[in-house]
């Protein structure tokens, strides 16, 4: 007999049909009117909420050939185009937040909240650079006291921007300064339970029940002051944050992420307020958008439809801080996911609001024109967990005279565009594909471009160029000519690029015979015609959707595309191309990498990468293409930094900090610092990272091992080099490269 099992809002199954059986768990717990219908070749499972909704959930097995059935359940509102999610209207002051609204753009201030006249000036210099909303930290009753002078000021000074107060541990001071600001975020990991300690606890029923009767005292005085007050409330939660009775019985995962913010809603739904909005937060892009999926999935099964606040929590700095976020924020407004956005930067609060606009202004256009591709079926990919699809890396042919077998990598390529002019000075070509160079000759790296695509051959009889060429090709650096320069020019071992159109009529049968393929396709062509890629041997594919394409979404294009790859074991691996055109920001550029590229590869769709830019810096392109694959946590070649945006918690200056570790740290590829102000962003917030570095008092710094302090009060003038002790105590260092003479 086949098994269902459904996910944790679901209980009290009433089945009608009576080959189907269901088992409960702790982990999977409101269901009823399951039936059996008859979609298109084949017999479904459906089950119907029984909430007022009338959302449809397809059962299916659990992998294939499974007897367990689970939910496919719905995230998004559309899968084959971005349609944003329809959610009600929450009120933070005069400001509306809800899919009837634009995105909201956000950040928080970094000044000691009880310096009034300091936090006044970044707050005015925030709501001039565009912000709707600021959070302000607010930890004791000394700050809270100053909110009110705080407001006061502002309103005076005509600045009516809506002020967030920020509460952890407090649930004092969240009665307070509810009395007096717009809307009140609390942590459901430290608002009532106690901070975690990173136990496993074991529970009986009753006693769980207890824990959560707890909360619900504890929380209610604050639901029925901002009922009272008409205070909006972010019910926010921090994957490094979790209490420790969440993880004892969810894990450390996105379900557990979601059933803690949930304990909370429950409550203000019994008691009949609804002006409240989600976050899932992270510092991994990767378990933020599944977090915040299983969320929205969650929601359209119990019919709720409150808004979102997406943000991506110590992002870093620069274009690290700006890729992370993104890759997390812009995934998520791709599937029309999002109302409120922070980008959070380790710099300045207000720097945080121009990459913000960037990335609710391309979601915004997304969703307008609503940018996808033709109704397609999609059984394949993972919206809720990461399983990568790998192309099948080449391997060597019988009589190819060079070795091919490296010019993709196995944990993510990076591919680039070369001219004819870069080609006149081989050494500095070399030397900006990041190749390490012995006498002059060129060898692969830990973060040397794999291929080179060339649009232009050089003319056959320019030995210093084809020489250079050939020099590449001997490391195992691919070189890829389009079909028309191969044909009249050709480069001896060059790899080929043709569209389908080429393939389909036969063009590429003039090359002699073996030649490698590079096949370049949109992802939206007719299945006739992508019918050809079944009935050759590519070594791969370049995914590439024109960047001016209004109407076509890149995103979903490729999904597309995957999902016949995956229909049809077709297992060439997929590079994404974007080719972006000329006087683009580099902001700009990020982001949309980040977005379109990170999108897809959260999802693990895609071996790598190629980003064209005919005026951008060589070098510039090449790092946002490492920085991207290592923000989707693939490829890792330097440091991973864990860096909390500041706030008035922080107890050292941390762009300064922050600047002075990467300084002396940034070579060490696969591993992890989390530089955290407090420890409110302490040893919880560090999931990810090997080494902490945490203000634990004012001049104070603790250094953590994972989750574990092993070192207290270290004076901050020797702290960055006792944090460099800990890393060689450990086995992690390496001393930083010579630069080439």
């Amino acid at each position: 007999m086949a098994t269902g099992v459904l996910p944790a809002p679901f209980s009290g199954v009433k089945i009608s049909d009576s080959k189907l059986g269901f088992g409960k768990s702790l982990n999977f717990v409101s269901i009823c009117d399951l039936r059996s219908l008859r979609s298109a070749r084949r017999r479904v499972s459906v089950i119907r909420s029984s909430n007022q909704g009338s959302d449809l959930a397809e059962l299916q097995p659990a992998s294939e050939g499974s007897p367990l059935l689970v939910p496919r359940q719905k995230y998004c509102e559309s899968l084959n185009k971005t349609v944003r999610r329809k959610t009600c209207t929450v009120m933070v002051g005069d400001v509306a937040l809800g899919s009837d609204h634009p995105i909201r753009i956000q950040t928080m201030t970094t000044s000691d909240t009880k310096d009034v006249a300091a936090t006044v000036d970044e707050v005015m210099r925030i709501a001039d650079r565009g912000a709707d909303i600021v959070r302000i930290t607010v930890q004791g009753k000394k700050e809270a006291d100053a909110c009110f002078e705080i407001k006061d000021k502002l309103v005076q000074l005509n600045y009516n921007i809506p002020l967030v107060a920020d509460i952890h541990f407090a649930p004092a001071v969240a009665l307070r300064v509810a009395e007096c600001f717009d809307k009140i975020r609390v942590n459901p990991g430290n608002f009532a339970d106690r901070r975690a300690q990173f136990e496993t606890i074991e529970y009986t029923e009753d006693e769980y029940q207890k824990e959560l009767q707890h909360i619900e005292q504890v929380f209610t005085p604050l639901v029925e002051k901002c009922k009272k007050y008409g205070r909006a409330m972010r019910i926010g939660t921090n994957h490094g944050s979790l209490s420790d009775r969440i993880m004892s019985y969810y894990g450390d995962s996105p379900r557990g992420m979601v059933e803690s913010a949930f304990e909370f809603a429950r409550i203000c739904r019994k008691l009949d307020y609804h002006n409240f909005v989600f976050s899932m937060k992270a510092s991994n892009p990767v378990i933020m958008v599944q977090a915040y999926r299983l969320l929205v999935a969650e929601m359209y099964v119990h019919g709720w439809d409150y808004p979102l606040h997406l943000g991506v929590t110590e992002a870093g700095e620069g274009e690290d801080g700006r890729m992370k976020s993104a890759i997390g924020i812009g995934t998520l407004l791709q599937d029309g996911l999002g109302d409120t956005i922070r980008v959070s930067l380790t710099e300045p609060p207000e720097e945080e609001i121009d990459p913000c606009k960037r990335l609710a202004n391309l979601g915004t256009k997304a969703a307008e024109l609503q940018q996808g591709v033709a109704l397609f079926e999609e059984k394949h990919r993972h919206y809720f967990d990461f399983q990568r699809r790998t192309g099948d890396l080449p391997v060597q042919k019988e009589g190819e005279e060079v070795d091919y077998r490296n010019v993709l990598h196995r944990d993510g390529s990076v591919l680039m565009t070369v001219s004819l002019d870069q080609l006149k000075a081989p050494e500095l070509l070399y030397r900006s594909l990041a190749t390490k160079l012995i006498v002059g000759m060129p060898f692969k790296d830990l973060a040397t471009v794999d291929s080179i695509l060339l649009r232009e051959l050089p003319p056959v009889d320019d030995h210093v160029a084809r020489l250079a060429l050939k020099r590449l090709i001997d490391v195992s650096m691919g070189v890829i000519a389009p079909l028309s320069e191969q044909l009249t020019k050709p480069l001896p071992n060059a790899m080929v690029l043709v569209n389908l159109k080429e393939l389909s009529g036969g063009a590429y049968k003039l090359l002699p015979e073996g030649t490698r393929l590079v096949v370049s396709v949109r992802g939206d062509e007719p299945y006739e015609e992508l019918e050809v890629l079944k009935n050759i041997d590519a070594t791969m594919i370049l995914h590439d959707v024109p960047f001016n394409e209004d109407k076509v979404s890149r995103v979903h294009a490729a999904r597309r595309l995957f999902e016949f790859l995956s229909e049809n074991s077709v297992n060439f691996p997929v590079i994404h191309h974007i080719n972006f055109p000329t006087g683009i920001h580099r902001d700009e550029l990020v982001i949309h990498a980040g977005t379109y590229a990170g999108a897809l590869l959260v999802d693990g769709l895609g071996d790598g990468l190629m980003l064209e830019a005919p005026d951008q810096d060589f070098e510039f392109l090449r790092n946002t293409s490492f920085n991207l694959l290592q923000g989707c946590r693939m490829r890792n070649t330097k440091t991973e930094y864990v860096s909390c945006p500041s706030c008035g918690r922080t107890l050292f200056d941390l762009q300064e900090i922050s600047a002075e570790i990467r300084e002396k740290t940034s070579h060490l590829p696969g591993v992890s610092i989390a530089i955290m102000g407090c420890i409110v962003n302490g040893p919880g917030e560090m999931a990810d990272a090997d080494f902490g570095y945490v203000g634990g008092s004012p001049g104070k710094i603790d250094l953590y091992v994972g989750k574990t302090v092993v070192k207290r009060g270290i004076a901050m003038s020797g702290a960055t080099d006792a944090l460099i002790g800990l890393i060689k105590e450990h086995g992690r260092w390496v001393d930083p490269p010579v630069a080439d003479e």
